[in-house]
């Protein structure tokens, strides 16, 4: 259930921010998505605006499709993503992101996600940087549903013409899944800043991903410590 009404970031408006000055400051990263879009016309509008800004300060821009059908139709989702996508550097998604929100279809994919086949992926990335040819890193999750409890998951990265595939977390046990793909984007996010190679970054993506989802909520509980024994191959079950 997305409760968003008479939010503060519903209630955003253009204008309202000067990002001139925010990114003016240094700033390295910024990242945001489809869910901050979709809440309204205005927050629509905002994001535009900092994502102008940040291009024009030389920030990098992250952003995650994150499709909600309960905030807006697939028509809008493409009509108002699309005039965004010209300011983004690193695109994030799933398979159902890359479709409602942009248009891009992954062939020989059931429609349960029973099984995943990468290349397929491979070749739905290669048709959108190639419509958008700024985007420089496109991260993937892939997770093969085996029930509500247990999941396979990985993740794929798209870097400089070349492809990177993450460790495959095979019976992953879960304990909410909500909010893996904000922990794998903030996982490669950090593999890139501290300068990290694109293999090292999609696996501390997947690591961080697979750990968030042996937690309850969406906020990363994960510490870097325990981040880096995944990521080095250790167990995705969390330290107690």
């Amino acid at each position: 259930m997305y409760d968003r009404g008479h939010s503060a970031a519903m209630n955003m408006k253009p204008g309202m921010f000067d990002f001139k000055q925010i990114f003016g400051q240094g700033v390295r990263w910024l990242h945001t998505g489809g869910i901050l879009t979709a809440l309204s016309e205005g927050s629509a509008g905002v994001c535009k605006e900092a994502l102008v800004a940040a291009k024009e300060a030389g920030t990098i821009v992250s952003y995650d499709l994150n499709f909600r059908s309960k905030l807006w139709k697939s028509e809008q989702a493409q009509k108002v993503t699309k005039g965004l996508v010209p300011y983004i550097d690193c695109l994030i998604g799933n398979e159902e992101d890359f479709q409602k929100v942009l248009g891009f279809d992954v062939e020989g994919v059931d429609e349960n996600l029973s099984a995943l086949d990468t290349s397929a992926y491979k070749k739905m990335v290669e048709k959108v940087v190639k419509a958008y040819p700024n985007i420089k890193v496109v991260g993937t999750t892939l997770r093969e549903v085996k029930s509500g409890l247990v999941n396979n998951w990985s993740a794929i990265l798209y870097h400089d013409g070349n492809f990177y595939e993450s460790r495959q977390f095979k019976d992953l046990e879960i304990e909410d899944r909500v909010g893996g793909g904000d922990g794998f984007s903030s996982g490669f996010a950090y593999g890139f800043l501290t300068g990290k190679s694109p293999q090292q970054c999609v696996d501390l993506g997947a690591a961080h991903g697979a750990l968030l989802q042996s937690t309850r909520g969406d906020s990363s509980q994960i510490d870097l410590d325990e981040l880096l024994h995944v990521f080095g191959g250790g167990s995705a079950r969390i330290k107690r």
